[in-house]
C-alpha cells in the first residue's frame, strides 16, 4: 500500500508540471514553446544543439552595471550592498566621506563573476567633467547606469542623464541614505513617513522635469527590503533584456522572502529549458534504476540554485555577521540533502528515490504528455529532467526559507 501511496504522490507531482504549475508551466510559457517548435522543425539531435546554445547563452551572459553620482551620495556603499556585501567586508568598494574613487573600478558580484557592478567616479570631480564624462569611462561598456544622490539632483546629474538618454542606454535615479532622511525627522511631532517619502519623490521629480520622464527610486542600502528598491528591480525584470534581467535577478542578495520567491520564478523558467536543452541522451547507470538524464547538467543546475539562493558557505557567513549570528546557527537550517552542499552523493540520491522509481513506472509518461507527446521518443525524457530539477529545486527553496526566518529577515 505505501508502494501505491508512492506513485499517487509521484503522479501529482507529474501533473502539476503540466499545469499551470506557476511560473514553471508549459502551457502559458512562451519559450517553452519555442522549444516544442524546435523538436518539431528539426532533427532531434539539431534541435537539442539549438536549445542548448539558447540555454548557454542565458546561463553565461554578462552584466555590467554603471553606479555614478556625486562626492558622499553613497555609490560605494550601494555597490556593495547589491552584491550581498557590508562595507568592511573583504572584496568590498572603498566608502568615506571623501570621493574614494578615482577610476571606473570594477566589482564582480562575489557568487556570480559574469556580474560586475562598476563604480564609476562622480561626474564633476577634477578629473571626470562633464563634457567629456561618457567617454571618459567607457560609456558603451554598460548594460544600463544608476545615478544616485542623497539630497537633491544637481545640474551635473540632469545633463549625464539627458547624455545617456541620447545614446539611448537606460538609466535611473536612486536617491540614497533615505533612512537617514527619516531618523532626521521622525521625531517631529506631526512626523508621517508616506508623507515624507512621498514630498521627496515629488521634489525629485520636478528637479528632473528637464530630462522627461523620469524613473527614481528611493533606496536605503542598510536595508533593501524598506523603502523602493522591489519596484526599482520590478522595473528592470520590464525593460531589460530577457537575458540581462535572469543574471540580474539571480544575483540579487537574497535579504528577503520576496526577492527568493522572485528568483525562484526564473529558475523555474530555467529548469525547463535545461530539461530540453539537455536532449536527455546521456545514461546514468543507477544500481536498480536506468535514468535518462544528463548528471553533469543536473550537477550543474543545482549548484547555481545553491549560490542563487545564498546557501554556499560564503553568503552564509557574510549573512551571519549582518545579523549577528553565528554562522553554524545559519548552517544549521539547511535540511536537506544538500546540507554539505551540491555534493555527487546529494545528486546520486536525488536519483534513487522510492519517488523517482515510482514516476519511471507511470503509465502515459513517456506518451500522454501534451505537447510532449508530439515530441521524437528520444526527448520523451525530458518531464523526468523536470521532475528531478524542481525536486533539488524545492528543497533548496525549503532550506532558503528556513535560513531567512532565522536571521529574522522576511
Amino acid at each position: 500500500m505505501s508502494s501505491d501511496l508512492r506513485v499517487e504522490e509521484s503522479e501529482i507531482e507529474i501533473l502539476d508540471i503540466y499545469g499551470d504549475g506557476g511560473a514553471g508551466g508549459l502551457s502559458d510559457d512562451k519559450d517553452i514553446q519555442k522549444c516544442v517548435k524546435e523538436f518539431q522543425k528539426h532533427s532531434p539531435d539539431a534541435a537539442v544543439q539549438k536549445i542548448k546554445e539558447n540555454f548557454e547563452t542565458l546561463d553565461h551572459v554578462t552584466l555590467n552595471i554603471g553606479v555614478t553620482g556625486n562626492t558622499g551620495a553613497g555609490k560605494s556603499s550601494f555597490v556593495n550592498a547589491i552584491r550581498g556585501l557590508s562595507n568592511d567586508d573583504e572584496g568590498a568598494a572603498e566608502t568615506g566621506v571623501t570621493e574614494t574613487t578615482q577610476t571606473p573600478t570594477p566589482f564582480p558580484h562575489p557568487t556570480m563573476p559574469n556580474v560586475t557592478i562598476w563604480d564609476l567616479p562622480g561626474i564633476g570631480s577634477p578629473k571626470f567633467k562633464a563634457k567629456t564624462y561618457l567617454s571618459d569611462v567607457h560609456f558603451e561598456r554598460y548594460d544600463f547606469f544608476i545615478i544616485l544622490t542623497s539630497e537633491r539632483f544637481k545640474e551635473n546629474d540632469i545633463n549625464l542623464a539627458k547624455a545617456i538618454k541620447k545614446k539611448k542606454r537606460l538609466f535611473y535615479f536612486i536617491r540614497s541614505k533615505i533612512d537617514n532622511d527619516i531618523n532626521a525627522e521622525k521625531n517631529r511631532r506631526n512626523f508621517n513617513k508616506e508623507i515624507m517619502l512621498s514630498k521627496i519623490r515629488e521634489d525629485c521629480k520636478k528637479n528632473l522635469k528637464s530630462v522627461g520622464d523620469s524613473k527614481v527610486f528611493l533606496i536605503s542600502s542598510l536595508n533593501f527590503n524598506e523603502y523602493d528598491f522591489n519596484k526599482f528591480i520590478d522595473t528592470l525584470e520590464k525593460e531589460l533584456p530577457e537575458t540581462k534581467k535572469h543574471a540580474l535577478v539571480l544575483s540579487l542578495p537574497v535579504y528577503s522572502l520576496e526577492v527568493l520567491q522572485r528568483k525562484k520564478r526564473h529558475l523555474q523558467k530555467m529548469i525547463w529549458l535545461t530539461a530540453f536543452g539537455s536532449g536527455a541522451i546521456a545514461i546514468v547507470p543507477i544500481p536498480g534504476l536506468t535514468v535518462a538524464c544528463d548528471y553533469g547538467i543536473i550537477l550543474s543546475f543545482l549548484e547555481s540554485v545553491f549560490k542563487s539562493f545564498g546557501l554556499e558557505d560564503s553568503s552564509l557567513q557574510r549573512l551571519a555577521a549582518r545579523v549577528q549570528l553565528n554562522v553554524m546557527s545559519l548552517k544549521a537550517e539547511i535540511k536537506s540533502r544538500f546540507h554539505d552542499g551540491v555534493t555527487r552523493r546529494a545528486v546520486t540520491s536525488l536519483l534513487t528515490t522510492p519517488a523517482m522509481a515510482a514516476i519511471m513506472t507511470l503509465k502515459g509518461l513517456m506518451s500522454g504528455a501534451i505537447p510532449l507527446g508530439q515530441l521524437p521518443a528520444g526527448a520523451m525524457s525530458v518531464p523526468i529532467m523536470h521532475y528531478l530539477l524542481n525536486k533539488g529545486l524545492k528543497e533548496m527553496e525549503k532550506d532558503a526559507k528556513s535560513v531567512l526566518e532565522k536571521a529574522q529577515l522576511h
